[in-house]
């Protein structure tokens, strides 16, 4: 690919997002950044959604594991539509009854100030990891097919992509996130199906009808596994995925401050219900993309790459066209930018709310200064763990933060269940050692399952696990009268 045009085509699209930015940023008060004025269509935070439920890693990954897995992640989609379920029937009514900005002070109303710290915590170290995480790899596709050939370095380059996100978002904050995640979602959703276009192209597939059935007929997209000891068994994806849908997006700041946007709990609820059917058919596109990227590579005798991560950008990058190397720059780019401006909108929220108690603590004209200077270290926050991370340099590390992030979202879920379930009340005090005894635990029973528990394999219910044993403690230290 010629790095000119690829950045011509770059500096346009982030054009684009300026003026969005200027667009929805306006007209603004002291609350537009937090709540978007509660004044967002529902239909454009549905689709947005898809964007930032994705991320860059998404784009590369979920092809890429075809060849490991088949569909079998399909399961877990499947489970999802559980979870969305549940959070629009059990979550955003609560959220909206008590008009909440950051949904962790539900937490400080049920069981006190360090259920709620606790809470807000967890949220805030588990989006600053995986997100940070998430654009390093990103960061690292793009320094290699763009940034290098222009004699860039890559804290730089980073620097460059932090502070886009600032500008484009400073100002309008959630309500510029919508539109911009809108936008990004189209060119993410685009590229798949271009790219999808192209390969069948290169391959004489000719009609739709030729490309269902040159999915279907290759055997990696078998869907269903029924083997109870695999961690890709039918029971465990689903079961997984219905609560991972409810602990990542009804649970988490990030997603649930899009649907606190919308005018009604009724558009909420009918933003999450058309989510979930795009999110399924997206799903099935990024799949499908898996099983053409492996059938191009094996039909032009193309070696596969060491990592099933690397299939993608690598045939982008060197075997595709042009044009179609172009495509898979922006879908990447769309797929990164439509999480990393979300969280980092959501972060400087929770964090104000939930610490800084803004709302409470500052008059209107002072709270803007003091959303600005949030909001300007946790980009600096995300510029150096991404550097962090560039310096370590060490897959194993890089994995076990993934996994980090990931069981920081247990307690969180052992804190909504024993709090909508039950109505005991808890010694407050004990809440954030429960918080860190939970996940340790699991961590413990997941790595050791398959001596302990008879061959069985732990996968994403390790999750389940984790929830269940804040659940327990909760219960053990419930207050008796």
């Amino acid at each position: 690919m010629n790095p000119q045009v690829v950045l011509l085509v770059i500096s346009a699209y982030f054009l684009l997002l300026f003026l969005i930015s200027w667009f929805t940023s306006r007209k603004v008060t002291a609350d537009t950044f937090f709540t978007g004025d509660r004044q967002s269509p529902w239909f454009l935070v549905a689709f947005g959604m898809i964007g930032a439920s994705l991320s860059g890693v998404t784009f590369i990954s979920v092809p890429g594991e075809v060849g490991n897995s088949n569909f079998f992640y399909f399961q877990v989609v499947l489970g999802y539509t559980l979870g969305y379920f549940t959070i629009a029937k059990v979550l955003l009514p609560l959220y909206y009854r008590l008009n909440l900005v950051s949904i962790y002070s539900y937490l400080e109303d049920r069981f006190g100030f360090w259920s709620y710290k606790t809470g807000s915590f967890f949220f805030i170290l588990s989006r600053a990891l995986g997100s940070s995480l998430r654009m390093y790899l990103v960061a690292s596709v793009l320094q290699l097919i763009l940034f290098d050939s222009l004699g860039i370095p890559f804290w730089v380059s980073v620097l460059i992509t932090v502070g886009l996100i600032w500008l484009y978002t400073h100002r309008g904050g959630i309500k510029t996130v919508v539109w911009t995640d809108t936008l990004q979602t189209a060119f993410m959703l685009a590229s798949v199906v271009i790219t999808i276009i192209l390969i069948g192209k290169d391959l004489e597939i000719k009609s739709l009808g030729d490309y269902i059935s040159a999915v279907a007929q290759d055997d990696r997209s078998r869907i269903f596994n029924w083997d109870w000891k695999a961690g890709t068994n039918f029971f465990k994806q689903f079961i997984s995925g219905a609560f991972i849908t409810i602990v990542m997006t009804g649970l988490d700041q990030d997603m649930m401050q899009k649907n606190l946007t919308c005018r009604t709990l009724g558009d909420a609820q009918k933003n999450m219900f058309w989510f979930t059917i795009i999110l399924v058919v997206v799903n099935i596109l990024f799949l499908s993309l898996g099983v053409m990227l492996y059938l191009y590579a094996e039909t032009k005798g193309i070696a596969m790459p060491a990592k099933s991560d690397q299939l993608f950008p690598l045939l982008a990058t060197q075997h595709f066209s042009s044009f179609t190397g172009i495509v898979f720059v922006l879908g990447i780019i769309a797929a990164a930018y439509s999480s990393a401006d979300s969280t980092l909108t959501a972060l400087t929220t929770s964090f104000c709310y939930d610490f800084l108690q803004i709302e409470r603590n500052y008059a209107p004209e002072k709270r803007v200064s003091i959303r600005k200077k949030v909001h300007i270290a946790f980009t600096g926050l995300m510029f150096f763990l991404i550097l962090a991370f560039y310096w370590l340099n060490d897959q194993s590390v890089i994995n076990s933060v993934f996994i980090i992030a990931g069981y920081t979202y247990g307690p969180l879920l052992g804190l909504y269940s024993f709090g909508l379930f039950t109505k005991f009340q808890v010694k407050d005090n004990w809440v954030p050692y429960l918080a860190v005894a939970a996940p340790l635990l699991t961590f413990m029973v997941s790595s050791n399952s398959e001596k302990w528990l008879w061959g069985y394999k732990f996968g994403f219910e390790a999750l389940i696990l984790n929830g269940a044993l804040m659940f327990l403690g909760l219960y053990l230290v419930r207050k008796k009268s």
